[in-house]
């Protein structure tokens, strides 16, 4: 079986062309080298599949022609238990120390530019036009 649909069936990603895309750009290792969609798969093979955040290494177990519900496709594969532990370790520091995320993003709506002016930190440009006839325009803060 084509290892994009294999990838695919097992709930690893949601769609083929994904896995199609992880495979392609080296986020897909089979007994430790890179491999292509294309590639077969066959019952032993280990894979290290990294998705977003998420990093593998599973034996694979059995194959499915058609994806199944998420139950039968856990039956697809073993995971090892170093990353079944390095997965929780990952999990838990992300659930003490979760990274930052920007408060605003885009740009301040008309409420938010007047409460960061009270506080002094947003000044808009003001500008004048000093002559009118020439185009010429000031600005100040």
């Amino acid at each position: 079986m084509r290892l994009d649909k294999w990838l695919w069936a097992a709930r690893f990603f949601k769609t083929r062309s994904l896995a199609t895309d992880a495979a392609d750009g080296g986020k897909v290792k089979l007994n430790g080298a890179p491999v292509k969609p294309a590639k077969e798969i066959k019952v032993g093979d280990r894979l290290r599949i990294r998705a977003g955040e998420q990093d593998w290494e599973i034996v694979v177990q059995g194959i499915n022609e058609q994806r199944r519900p998420a139950s039968e496709a856990q039956l697809l594969y073993l995971e090892t238990p170093e990353s079944t532990q390095r997965r929780a370790q990952l999990a838990e520091l992300r659930q003490l120390a979760p990274s930052p995320a920007p408060e605003q993003k885009g740009r301040p709506t008309k409420r938010d530019r007047r409460a960061l002016s009270r506080v002094g930190q947003y000044s808009p440009l003001t500008c004048v036009q000093t002559k009118e006839h020439l185009g010429i325009t000031e600005c100040q803060r």
